[in-house]
């Protein structure tokens, strides 16, 4: 699928994703999104005879076999869930071998999240931080409320080459969101040193990272001379070589420890989940909540 171009105003954009979502949510969605972002209510009420179309995970064997007959356990639907969505932006997502760049996928990826939490009247909140600053926007459900705070994500300026450390706020998002709430973390992740509040927030909130690869990011392009490619970071032209294999070797030494930096922040594989820019975001999304959802059951 061609990636919609980020040239549409952000409520535009929401709008031609809107009806993707819906569609996904109510044909192959909703059991993985509930997986994935809500859980299953765990407290248990009562046995109840089973009936067609109950799970069959919630068989009661002990008291089937009593019986004679089916069982199942019921337990209390759990309370509604908030979502914490941390877009951490930094110069480096602005890169892009593609249609788009890393930062623009991002973005739609951030949209996609606060559309199905919508759908799910689910509470979502949003906390940007950038080189310039950072703002946050407190838990909400309404819809027209969380469109309006994705709106203003999107619409957010493109960071300028920085010397200064994007600096997220842990210790006020301990207090500003409760306690297990979904935090979906979203950025770049380079090789660097863990936020030293990171095993406190692990422990407690439900964590996801998200990150978006740009296709040379992953491997070289082949069957090309040495090229120039603008890097954002240092704001200079970049000479590369796919066919050197000193820049091989280099390439696949910065892949290793941005690989490592992300499986270190996020060292359970379902917690993690990494796309490419020129990737089909919602599919991509879909297969992961299908993956979580066959983890949960096993």
């Amino acid at each position: 699928m061609t990636p919609l171009s980020f040239r549409d105003q952000p409520l535009g954009l929401l709008k031609k994703l809107d009806w993707r979502v819906r569609h996904a949510a109510d044909s192959v969605l909703s059991g993985e999104y509930r997986s994935t972002f809500r859980g299953k209510g765990m407290e248990f009420d009562q046995v109840v005879p089973y009936e067609f179309g109950d799970d069959v995970r919630d068989i009661d064997w002990n008291v089937t076999a009593k019986l004679g007959e089916p069982y199942r356990k019921k337990f209390i639907e759990e309370r509604e869930v908030t979502i914490l969505l941390i877009f951490e932006d930094s110069p480096s997502l602005q890169f892009g071998s593609v249609e788009r760049t890393k930062r623009e996928a991002l973005l739609e990826w951030a949209a996609l999240i606060a559309l199905l939490a919508t759908m799910n009247r689910d509470r979502f909140s949003i906390l940007y931080a950038g080189p310039q600053g950072t703002w946050f926007e407190k838990p909400a459900r309404s819809r027209g409320t969380i469109l309006y705070n994705t709106a203003k994500l999107m619409e957010q300026p493109e960071v300028e080459s920085s010397s200064a450390p994007v600096e997220i706020p842990w210790k006020f998002i301990a207090r500003a969101v409760p306690r297990n709430s979904m935090l979906i973390w979203m950025g770049d992740f380079p090789p660097g040193s863990e936020p030293e509040s990171w095993p406190a927030i692990r422990k407690r909130y439900q964590t996801l990272g998200m990150r978006i690869d740009d296709p040379w990011e992953r491997a070289l392009p082949e069957g090309m001379g040495a090229l120039c490619a603008f890097d954002p970071v240092t704001q200079e032209m970049v000479l590369l070589d796919p066919t050197s294999s000193r820049d091989q070797q280099r390439h696949q030494q910065w892949k290793q420890e941005r690989d490592s930096q992300f499986q270190k922040l996020f060292p359970d594989p379902y917690g993690r989940l990494a796309l490419s820019s020129e990737a089909d975001l919602l599919d991509g999304m879909v297969q992961f909540f299908k993956k979580r959802m066959i983890r949960r059951v096993h």
